[in-house]
């Protein structure tokens, strides 16, 4: 299922995430639970939960209706950089 889930989000996902310097990658599968992690643009990215909600779980739940669940375990606060820059 990890090769599955990853290359769904290659060939489907990360197209459109690609437009803002980002990438979505499957960490894990565990328990009907795909783990990913947002990189480039889309961490630390305000839209980052739409991105969540309305592009990778409809596209995962789409195409695998056994996943039950998408968690993103980015850490949105650190990274190099982040498409929207949070000014102190």
């Amino acid at each position: 299922m990890r090769h599955k889930l990853q290359k769904l989000l290659d060939e489907e996902v990360n197209p459109m995430v690609a437009q803002h310097g980002g990438a979505i990658e499957l960490v894990d599968y565990a328990n009907r639970t795909a783990f990913i992690r947002m990189t480039g643009g889309c961490q630390g990215c305000a839209s980052s939960s739409a991105t969540l909600k309305n592009g990778v779980e409809e596209a995962i739940f789409k195409a695998y209706p056994r996943v039950r669940a998408v968690m993103d375990v980015t850490e949105h606060d650190k990274g190099e950089n982040p498409y929207y820059i949070q000014q102190a």
